[in-house]
């Protein structure tokens, strides 16, 4: 059987979750989880991961893994907390620890903070194949939006991460520290060099006012419709095109907390002598 895959929508930060399972009472996957967090209070709490938690008790599935694409900056991972109510290994690129050095710094996080991804139970390699039950996953490297990003592809689908959106939105900004477009271009290439059917699942969308989210294509749809990237478009032009767009976009809200929670496999900082957590806020140098 095909993987089944049941999706989140979570429209406060435009991010997409996925359970990716193989059957009622099977094995499963988590992918890019969101938990919820209030810029006002500073208080989190569970109402997103929460819907992830209730699908896999109803459908009776064991959690083999939990996936991230990448270091979001645009929500905080829900990963820990998961682990916590349900099992399964956290997951991520091998190259997170050039992003973890970076926020490191930008952050004077504690000395003792490693930049080695041990955060995390597993780091994937570019091309590492895993299981998830008897479903066939691999782990594919698409730098550009940041050094680490993946995507998976798992059996005919491929969560595409931080690289393309639906073709009315285009592509992932590359303006983060370690962003680089024209490597994002070479890696979306590699995306859509896949055989035209194949499954394309989204990590975010930003709808137009003029329809409702959405998140699957197809690399057929993407490679002719897409407004950045269709086929037809070079690497030069998108280039220039991705480098002025992101010289005009604003930092997402939630970058400052997201960053330090996701570097942390969604792990809070340590707590303060008091017993409190909390997060740093650099100023001046975003």
């Amino acid at each position: 059987m095909p993987a089944q895959i049941e999706a989140f929508y979570d429209p406060s930060t435009g991010t997409i979750s996925y359970v990716i399972y193989e059957a009622r009472g099977g094995k499963a996957a988590l992918l890019d989880p969101v938990l919820d967090y209030d810029p006002k209070s500073g208080r989190t709490s569970h109402g997103n991961a929460q819907r992830l938690l209730d699908f896999v008790r109803a459908q009776a599935l064991q959690v083999e893994w939990i996936l991230e694409t990448h270091a979001h900056a645009d929500h905080l991972s829900a990963a820990a907390w998961l682990k916590q109510q349900l099992g399964g290994r956290t997951a991520i690129g091998a190259r997170i620890g050039q992003v973890q050095q970076v926020f490191k710094q930008l952050f004077h996080l504690e000395a003792d903070f490693a930049c080695d991804g041990r955060q995390f139970d597993h780091l994937f390699e570019d091309d590492e194949c895993f299981q998830i039950g008897s479903l066939t996953a691999r782990a594919l490297a698409v730098p550009g939006h940041t050094p680490a990003d993946l995507a998976y592809q798992i059996e005919d689908a491929v969560f595409v991460g931080d690289t393309l959106f639906m073709p009315d939105v285009g592509s992932a900004r590359c303006d983060f520290p370690g962003g680089n477009a024209a490597t994002l271009y070479r890696s979306v290439q590699r995306l859509l060099a896949l055989p035209p059917a194949t499954r394309l699942f989204m990590c975010h969308d930003y709808p137009p006012a003029s329809r409702a989210p959405a998140w699957q294509s197809t690399v057929a749809e993407q490679r002719a419709s897409n407004i950045h990237l269709h086929d037809g478009v070079d690497e030069a032009s998108f280039v220039a095109m991705r480098e002025a767009r992101d010289r005009g976009l604003g930092m997402p809200v939630l970058i400052l907390p997201a960053i330090q929670i996701n570097i942390r496999a969604g792990a809070l900082p340590p707590a303060d002598s008091n017993g409190v957590h909390y997060l740093r806020i650099p100023l001046n140098q975003l």
